[in-house]
């Protein structure tokens, strides 16, 4: 019988320096995936190549399968989920649309796939810079969308996206987004949980009566048209409306087993108690941002940060309440949507609706910078902010405005 002590030892994190994909990979070990498959495209491949030299080491037991293309990597594990198995896959960028269709049917199946997308500039010109509109290009399917901002992050997130999808209520696949280089090539210490803490926060899949099975004869995918499609898409919005309730539950979950606190789940908010002015966006720029708001800080201008988590389901309510405290928000957007109002980002827009049912509307200024890798520097969060105090003040900020262009 284990004394305390060695049941202490067998519970701590074991601490590593790892990159992010390497940590998504140690989550697939931990989350005992069944199967992965992999298709090699940077900067998603890291994934794939630490997976592959797990299994090869004896560390990992999963059905490793490296297919021919990304179409067929991502409809492998869609029909492996369907029979009941627990599932990874990934890819970037032109990858990730090559596998287009397989991503379109893959949430009306209720196929609780978890997916990392390696975030990097859809070709042409040629770019593996970090870009978002790769993963956002599913924002409407019923995916759910996820960024992260650490190795860390990425590895909790893994966890938390096969709790989430895999749990009955939602049953909807999930990508994790991860920037490009920034992230995915990125080196950090990383606490791994030990996989006892694992077992508990994460249950076994389990389908039930869906499984695609010979004792279980049951249709996956039939010819609905006229008569079952509407029914069906609304059985997705159902399952995308509670999707946060067991996002909730599943972050309680993380904190009171692995004793790590995100607080809110779906953004963090950095600086924003006193703010006249915040910041908005998504994924690795946060690190840049925050270096720029304590120098600005320390001159006394009252500027925070908010970095939105979980773009799908999106937290409409939670981001009203919380933008409209703020004079101006300046959502900064790595991505583009060219001919959109305001000829905006994503994001931006995705905020300016969310405001719209707000008793208070704080102007929205939206940014375009850090496309195709290109750094978001401090002094381009400088600019930025200086613009959000001149809205502050009443000045008509209605553009958006391309932050970083070469002169």
């Amino acid at each position: 019988m284990a004394t305390v002590r060695e049941r202490e030892v067998a519970l701590a994190d074991k601490e590593e320096l790892i990159s992010g994909s390497e940590a998504i990979a140690v989550a697939c070990k931990l989350a005992d995936v069944d199967v992965i498959t992999a298709y090699p495209i940077r900067p998603y491949d890291t994934v794939m190549q630490y997976v592959a030299k797990l299994v090869a080491n004896g560390e990992m037991d999963c059905e490793y399968i490296v297919a021919e293309s990304e179409h067929s990597q991502f409809e492998i594990v869609k029909h492996a989920s369907a029979v009941g198995a627990r599932v990874f896959v990934g890819s970037s960028g032109v990858g990730w649309m090559y596998a287009f269709e397989a991503l379109t049917v893959t949430p009306a199946l209720r196929i609780p796939m978890v997916a990392m997308v390696g975030n990097r500039a859809l070709d042409d010109p040629g770019a593996f810079g970090v870009e978002h509109n790769d993963a956002l290009a599913v924002r409407d399917l019923g995916w759910m969308l996820v960024w992260v901002d650490t190795a860390q992050e990425a590895l909790d997130v893994a966890l938390l996206a096969w709790r989430i999808a895999e749990d009955r209520r939602v049953f909807l696949p999930c990508a994790i987004g991860c920037d490009g280089a920034f992230l995915t090539h990125s080196q950090s210490l990383v606490k791994i949980p030990a996989q006892e803490k694992v077992n508990e926060f994460l249950p076994r899949y389990n389908r039930g009566d869906l499984t695609l099975h010979p004792d279980n004869p049951i249709t996956v995918a039939p010819q609905a048209n006229e008569d079952w499609v509407m029914e069906i898409r609304k059985q997705n919005d159902a399952a995308m409306r509670r999707a946060p309730g067991v996002i909730r539950e599943a972050y309680a979950d993380l904190e009171r087993i692995f004793g790590r606190r995100y607080g809110n789940p779906f953004f963090e908010e950095y600086e924003t108690d006193d703010a006249e002015v915040v910041l908005f966006g998504m994924g690795t720029m946060s690190m840049p941002v925050k270096v720029a708001i304590r120098k600005m800080r320390k001159e006394g201008k009252k500027v925070g940060f908010v970095r939105l988590r979980w773009f799908r389901p999106f937290p409409t309510e939670l981001i009203q309440a919380t933008l409209s405290r703020f004079q101006a928000v300046g959502v900064v957007d790595r991505d583009y949507s060219f001919g959109s109002p305001y000829f905006s980002g994503v994001l931006a827009n995705e905020v300016r609706t969310a405001l719209y049912g707000a008793e208070r509307r704080p102007p929205v200024v939206g940014f375009i910078s850090g496309l195709g890798g290109r750094e978001v520097t401090v002094p381009n969060v400088r600019g930025m902010t200086d613009m959000l105090f001149r809205a502050a003040s009443g000045e008509r900020l209605t553009d958006t405005y391309w932050i970083g262009l070469r002169e």
